[in-house]
């Protein structure tokens, strides 16, 4: 889909659905005018909307979460056989040999400007101080994830005339507005109550995206050598105080984050996507069973796709007493045999029973993978990653986990970063410490940032940020397991061709 067609669709979607008494013509040359609109398009309506497309450009594991994970040291798409080759989208990103014309990095950068056209759109009707504050701040999120991603980000006032192609912000420009936008609307976004509150946009998670563009503004205005300015490192530490402040605190146990009723006992997720059924009157389903659909295999229960998998050498960075790493988890092992965390060796039932594969041979997931699995290890190569513990209730896309965006262990390692980064690693270490105590790892004597990026993979796996450290720290062009050689235009996503010809504003990243 190109940039003009998402415009048009975008405006089409928020006249047509769920609005049965707006006629707005799908060709934009539409007689409604304003006012007619206004009586019956509802901001209310509209952000509703906005809060939906989140799903499709964050949770839907081929758009945003594969982008920032499948190309690093932690995922990998491996073609088993004849299934998941998808014509090589997923070597190619693992391998780092995409190009512009790369189904995934176009239907992301699609996505993310649909969610932005979407927040935009409530700006036009009329919205509440508070609306206007929520549907500014998912505005803010996916140029922050544009920027992220390609380097560049179009963008739209409310009312422009949507015949004519949007101006474009460079990075320096868009971490600029970015950090203009989400101070002025802070005051008025909600105060984050309880765990329940966290799929409403709100002051902390404000606080926490602010956190990510200070940290990231180095490597986003220069990617191949990014710098930290002490002024932004300090900034850093102050909001994650702030966070403190507020009341957050470590869950004891860590997959109580990501598990079917996470909205009620975690004490970490500031922001969130709330699943379940009967939570949308648009939206259908959700996407958060794919974490454990796309790892999981045919004869485990869940029944999974047999699909991705992490890397040995990520895995072997975990300590055995680390819970990070998982074990058995209530309501899911006990009803399935299966465990959270990551999954290797002979796979069992509930009743302790050898699962089998589809061959009838003991189903052993191998730390051992390739690109290109044949023979038995079609079935069973690859440690698997089931990070969201199946809500064993539901039928799939009924999953009532809700999906996270932001979690204040993060914001600590954030924070750690940024004191290191000023020369404050004794300060680093106690907080870095302290949370890999309550994990049950053993205490660090000393903390670098290799030793910090290091456990950012180890708390944050699959949780969509890995790309964007490994470039912050430098990392990201070196060899890894099954990443041999890298190229220096691969710090950023090309612009889809598709969106240069209709879009004048863009111009090609280096090296496309």
């Amino acid at each position: 889909m190109t940039t003009q067609h998402i415009f048009k669709t975008a405006m089409v979607l928020a006249c047509t659905v769920g609005f049965t008494a707006c006629t707005l013509k799908e060709d934009l040359g539409s007689n409604l005018n304003q006012q007619q609109a206004d009586s019956v398009i509802q901001a209310s309506q509209l952000l509703g909307s906005a809060y939906d497309n989140l799903q499709n450009a964050y949770q839907d594991f081929s758009q945003t979460w594969g982008m920032s994970e499948i190309a690093t040291d932690e995922a990998l798409g491996p073609t088993r056989g004849g299934d998941w080759d998808d014509n090589g989208v997923w070597r190619a990103l693992h391998l780092h040999q995409w190009d512009a014309d790369h189904a995934h990095i176009q239907n992301t950068f699609s996505a993310l400007l649909l969610e932005q056209f979407s927040a935009t759109n409530v700006l036009s009707f009329h919205p509440t101080l508070r609306q206007d504050a929520e549907a500014r701040f998912l505005r803010a999120w996916s140029m922050f994830s544009v920027i992220d991603l390609y380097g560049q980000v179009p963008f739209r006032n409310p009312g422009d005339n949507l015949l004519e192609a949007p101006k474009v912000y460079n990075a320096a420009d868009g971490v600029d507005f970015l950090i203009s936008e989400l101070n002025a609307i802070l005051p008025n976004l909600p105060d984050k109550v309880t765990a329940k509150d966290a799929f409403v946009a709100n002051k902390d998670a404000a606080r926490f995206l602010l956190m990510k563009i200070y940290l990231n503004k180095g490597a986003f205005l220069n990617r191949k050598s990014p710098t930290f300015d002490a002024a932004d490192m300090q900034k850093v530490i102050t909001l994650a105080d702030e966070l403190t402040a507020a009341g957050y605190s470590i869950q004891a146990n860590y997959f109580e984050n990501f598990a079917k009723d996470n909205d009620v006992k975690s004490h970490e997720n500031i922001f969130t996507q709330q699943n379940g059924p009967g939570i949308s009157n648009t939206r259908a389903g959700n996407n958060v069973y794919c974490r454990w659909m796309c790892t999981l295999h045919y004869s485990q229960n869940p029944s999974g796709w047999n699909g991705f998998t992490t890397l040995s050498d990520f895995y072997n960075s975990f300590e055995a007493t680390d819970t990070r790493r998982g074990g058995a988890y209530a309501g899911v092992t006990n009803v399935s045999g299966l465990r959270v965390g990551f999954l290797v060796g002979q796979q069992y039932d509930q009743n302790g029973n050898k699962i089998l594969d589809r061959s009838q041979r003991p189903l052993i997931f191998t730390p051992e993978v390739e690109l290109r699995a044949t023979g038995s290890q079609v079935e069973m190569s690859g440690i698997r990653v089931v990070k969201y513990p199946p809500d064993m209730g539901s039928s799939g896309s009924e999953a009532t986990n809700d999906f996270v965006f932001f979690r204040y262990a993060d914001a600590l390692l954030m924070k750690a970063e940024a004191q290191i980064r000023t020369g404050s690693a004794g300060a680093a270490l106690l907080v870095v410490n302290d949370l890999r105590t309550k994990r049950g790892a053993t205490p660090l004597l000393t903390i670098d940032l290799t030793q910090l990026l290091a456990e950012r993979g180890r708390e944050l796996y699959w949780e969509g940020w890995r790309r964007q450290d490994l470039i912050r720290f430098g990392k990201f062009l070196t060899p890894w397991q099954l990443k041999p050689t890298d190229d220096e235009k691969n710090l950023l996503y090309p612009i889809p061709t598709s969106d240069l010809a209709v879009n004048p504003n863009l111009k090609q990243n280096p090296g496309y």
